[in-house]
Parts: structure tokens; C-alpha cells; sequence
């Protein structure tokens, strides 16, 4: 079965043909990162814009690699929240066209759930796209999932298809979102995740031992953390610091706050593991990309416990692959519910349900 998927929930614009819910056959993906530096973030009005530009040339170029045509498509996914408004509503209403226009099933898919469905993703050869403390084994229910993003950071309790059981989440920023903020405070560049690992590399996460909110159960809280770093950089700057001084301290404070981050969401997600008996833990979501983050969860994974995440940073970040994976078990299990045609809300607040 052949998907087409469609993903425009913020700042990506991007289209991928995935075959049976695992092989890639292409995966489009324009980023407005460029765009966006100018502002230190992502401006809603001027991301639906971009969007309206690229959506079709997009589309058009993971057609020709999938060396498919539209009709030839089996069904169409796309993200339907949450996100941006503006943004969610040009993939929405392209995928409604072309599933209306070609009379072909479409599902809508929730953001969050697209993440945690790219570790389910294979290349041409068949090869599983996540690692698995390096083997290539395919997913395994039950399993503890953290997604973590910009705009989300959730853990859960994977048991099947459509089947989550949710541990907690952030009770204020996202991890993803505290980078952002915290890069902005040091006078690093947007998007702040990969600016404040890159800085990070010549710092010393033990400098500052900035404060780690170990709140009861599973859920997670970083404003407390993103306070210490504007305090710390405030009373840097009343000691009238030299060039390299200052320099050093944005270096050592990116790779302390980096530190605390990563500990916090690793230790809970390994937590969660043994709490729930599992043997598989995977890492999902932009910030899952970040090589902290990583190194935390490969020292505190045991050894009877398999830990997964996406080796291909583009698939840890947004993608309309990991959307044609989610929209295909989706249609799978329930084929009668998509096969009619019916227009599709756009939700920027939409909550990811069992199905």
C-alpha cells in the first residue's frame, strides 16, 4: 500500500511516499530555519505564506523520486494538529483536494503520534532507520516512548497500535521550547537546540550546577531551569566581563543547561521502563537528535532493555514520512472509517487519543 503523506504543522513544509507503512520511497522536506533566524523564531502569518509557495512544488518533487504518480497513490495522511493554524490548514486542504480529486481514502494524523511512528521507518534495502543499541530490529510493543520537541514533550506507555498510555508531560515548556529561550538569553542562534549543543561542545556541563526539577510521577518542568540561566547570565554581566571571558561563559552554561535537561529526560524515561516492566525505550521528536540526550539514555538503559531512536536526524525532526507511517496503521485497523471521503478540522491544540 502506497501513502502519501503531508506535513505542514509549523515551520517545514513537506511531503514523503512511504510503501506498507515502513519503506521510504521519498521524503521532501523544505525547512524555513533560514527564514526564521530573522526573527529568533517562528512567525505564524509568514510560515502559512511560505507554505502556500511550497506545498506543490513539494509535492510534486516526492512524487517524481517515489517514481509514482498521484493516482497512483493508495490514500493520503496528513498532520491535523496540533500546531499552527495558519500552518496545519495548507497541508489539511491540499490533502483534502488530492484525496477528493483522485478519490482515495484520507487520514488525518496527530503530530505527536507522527513522531513516535519514524523509529517504525526502513530505507530502500529494508533496513530499520532507528538504532537499537546498533541492530536494526523492528519495534516491539509494549514499549516507553518519549517524544520531545519544541512544542511537545510527552512520555507514554506504547502498547499497540493506537494504544498509548499516557505517563506525563510538561507542565510548562517544552524541552525543546527551553532550548529555544535559553539559546535566545546567551546570545545564540535560532533554533536554539542545535546552537546550544555546537556551544556546548567547548563548555563544561559541571560549571554550573543549575537545578534539576525532579517532580513527583512522570511529569516534567524546565521553566525553573530556564529562570537560573537568565539569573546566571544576569550576575555574569555585573562583573564587566572581558570578550573571552564572556565568551567561555556562554560556552559552559549552554553545556550545563544542556546537562540538566538531558538527565532529567532520561533518567524519567528509564524510570518509566522499569516502573512499567518493558524491554524496549525510544526516543522520539526533534530534541531527540540532541547526542546528550542520547549518551544519558545509552548509560542509564539496562542491559536486558532495548533502547531506539532515528540515526537519520531529518526523521527526529518534522517529516511527512513519519505521517504516511502513523496514516497507514491507522487505515490499517480501521480501513471502513477512511475509505469515505470527509473534510478534515484543522486543530492546533489537538490531543493525541487512542484509535
Amino acid at each position: 500500500m502506497i501513502i502519501l503523506g503531508i506535513e505542514t504543522s509549523c515551520d517545514e513544509t513537506a511531503c514523503a511516499v512511504v510503501e506498507n507503512g515502513r519503506k521510504i520511497l521519498s521524503n521532501v522536506i523544505f525547512s524555513q530555519i533560514a527564514l526564521h533566524k530573522k526573527t529568533g523564531g517562528v512567525v505564524p502569518e509568514v510560515a502559512a505564506r511560505e507554505h502556500v509557495t511550497k506545498i506543490v512544488p513539494v509535492l510534486n518533487e516526492a512524487l517524481k523520486k517515489a517514481h509514482v504518480k498521484a493516482e497512483g497513490i493508495d490514500a493520503f495522511a496528513v498532520t491535523a494538529g496540533p500546531g499552527l493554524l495558519s500552518s496545519l490548514l495548507i497541508g489539511v486542504n491540499a490533502a483534502m483536494t488530492l484525496a477528493k480529486i483522485y478519490k482515495k481514502p484520507l487520514v488525518p494524523v496527530n503530530h505527536v503520534e507522527g513522531h513516535i511512528y519514524a523509529n517504525w521507518l526502513e530505507d530502500e534495502e529494508n533496513v530499520t532507520l532507528s538504532l537499537l543499541k546498533g541492530h536494526h530490529d523492528k519495534p516491539k510493543f509494549p514499549a516507553v516512548v518519549l517524544t520531545v520537541s519544541g512544542g511537545h514533550n510527552e512520555l507514554l506507555l506504547w502498547k499497540n497500535h493506537g494504544k498509548y498510555e499516557f505517563l506525563g508531560s510538561t507542565l510548562d515548556d517544552a524541552a525543546g521550547e527551553a532550548f529555544d529561550k535559553v539559546a535566545r538569553l546567551l546570545g545564540l542562534s535560532y533554533p536554539g537546540g542545535p546552537a546550544i549543543q555546537e556551544a556546548a561542545k567547548k563548555g563544561d556541563p559541571n560549571k554550573t550546577a543549575f537545578p534539576r526539577a525532579w517532580l513527583k510521577g512522570w511529569d516534567f518542568s524546565f521553566s525553573g531551569l530556564k529562570t537560573a540561566v537568565l539569573y546566571a547570565v544576569q550576575n555574569f554581566k555585573k562583573k564587566n566581563p572581558t570578550a573571552r571571558e564572556s565568551e567561555q561563559f556562554v560556552y559552559d552554561a549552554a553545556a550545563s543547561f544542556q546537562e540538566a535537561v538531558c538527565e532529567v529526560l532520561a533518567t524519567k524515561l528509564i524510570n518509566a521502563a522499569k516502573k512499567y516492566d518493558v524491554k524496549e525505550v525510544q526516543l522520539a521528536g526533534g530534541v531527540s537528535a540532541n547526542a546528550r540526550l542520547r549518551h544519558f539514555a545509552e548509560k542509564l538503559t539496562p542491559p536486558n532493555v532495548k533502547l531506539r531512536f532515528c540515526k537519520n536526524f531529518s526523521l527526529c525532526t518534522d517529516n511527512a514520512a513519519m505521517i504516511a507511517t502513523a496514516g497507514f496503521y491507522k487505515f490499517s485497523k480501521r480501513p471502513a472509517k477512511y475509505k469515505k471521503w470527509e473534510p478534515i478540522a484543522a486543530n492546533p491544540n489537538l490531543e493525541m487519543k487512542n484509535w
